[in-house]
């Protein structure tokens, strides 16, 4: 097994990272401050080509590899977790559904403004009462003649109300299948469709300049063309962008652990206690050890996972276990990190306060860690 990356990945990785340092760091507390979207940085993101990365260049985006894309996401996340939050929802759910189960006039029409980053694009699943049960949605889609009309909400949508957003992807019961089930379906929802109205969410505990919504439909009449794929594959096209969301959940939980541990091992080596820097403690010592091996196990399973998608393979059971171990990883990091630096871990002024705060996502978004566990006994034939 070869684990070098490539001299393309490598450049990458390095771009990417100078980029994150020069851009990103200098303002990503401020923008947490003010609980801030940024267009300036989301759009300096997209020409430096983080959006549409794994896209066709037919469509405007880059062409590349899933590994690459994921690269990207975890610099970005050992800065900021907000503008990573921006990327990778931009890609897996924003810019996949209409890329993998789009037809052609549909890429055609959104795919080269959302991979160039002039605009964004959100997922609508979550609702307030079909979280960890997401196949059970409320939201409906009637058709009436060569019109769906809409009525339901969603909740905790990145990406749907920024002042760059072009629409969301919603998912909605459009029937009833013949084994009396549910019928669910994608509808691609433009912004400003009479009936649809798009709320930004404040007064959040992470991810405060990453843009998150609520969504509501009234009666809003969508052109039947807008459907995404086939009716009543929405449940399966749903599956599909989960596993691929995991991936980049996963690479913000290892790149934001990265980012923790060097503000922790900087600081270690910095601050003196007893006359002597508190890294040289054995305790201390240990502590950022098990942190240093706890990434690379993380990272070693994501990019696993990543190959495997990549290479055409089955992937789900991987990607899960890289969400579910990456951000609880995150968590272990995050709360030794701010240990370390005591007192000052706690204020806003040191930066590992926001790591620790934007963790939490990660053990909640994109499915639960104990949906990830339900996922993996079923895909291990346990359950």
């Amino acid at each position: 097994m070869d684990f070098e990356m490539s001299m393309e990945q490598e450049i990458l990785q390095r771009t990417v990272r100078e980029f994150a340092e020069k851009e990103i760091r200098p303002v990503a507390r401020e923008l947490d401050e003010k609980e801030e979207f940024s267009i300036e940085t989301c759009q300096a993101m997209g020409d430096l080509g983080l959006f549409g990365m794994f896209v066709d260049e037919a469509y405007g985006g880059q062409g590349m590899d899933y590994i690459s894309y994921i690269i990207s996401v975890e610099e970005i996340a050992r800065v900021d977790g907000s503008h990573a939050a921006t990327v990778a929802a931009g890609n897996s759910l924003g810019i996949g559904p209409i890329y993998y189960y789009g037809n052609e006039e549909q890429k055609k029409r959104y795919l080269p403004d959302l991979c160039s980053g002039r605009a964004l694009w959100g997922f609508g699943l979550t609702e307030a009462g079909a979280g960890s049960d997401a196949g059970s949605p409320k939201t409906t889609a009637i058709l009436e003649g060569d019109t769906w009309v809409v009525n339901g909400s969603k909740i905790f949508i990145t990406n749907a109300s920024a002042p760059i957003t072009k629409g969301v992807t919603v998912l909605a019961k459009t029937g009833t299948r013949e084994d009396g089930r549910t019928e669910l379906s994608c509808i691609l929802a433009e912004q400003d469709t009479p009936g649809f109205e798009a709320r930004e969410m404040h007064g959040k505990m992470m991810w405060r300049s990453s843009n998150t919504s609520e969504l509501f439909f009234d009666d809003c009449r969508i052109p039947r063309g807008n459907l995404l794929g086939t009716q009543g594959h929405g449940f399966h096209q749903m599956l599909e962008t989960l596993d691929g969301g995991r991936l980049s959940i996963a690479a913000m939980g290892v790149g934001g652990a990265q980012g923790a541990f060097d503000l922790a091992k900087r600081y270690a080596m910095e601050r003196v206690q007893f006359g002597r820097p508190i890294g040289s403690f054995q305790v201390n010592a240990f502590k950022l050890a098990d942190m240093a091996l706890e990434i690379e196990a993380a990272r070693l399973l994501l990019y696993k996972a990543c190959w495997l998608r990549d290479n055409n393979k089955s992937f789900s059971k991987l990607a899960a276990m890289a969400k579910l171990y990456a951000s609880e990883v995150m968590g272990r990091v995050v709360n030794e990190a701010v240990q370390l630096h005591g007192g000052y871990g706690l204020m806003k002024e040191y930066e590992v306060e926001r790591f620790y705060r934007d963790q939490k996502l990660l053990t909640i978004g994109e499915g639960t860690s104990e949906i990830q566990r339900l996922v993996i006994a079923r895909l291990i034939g346990i359950i």
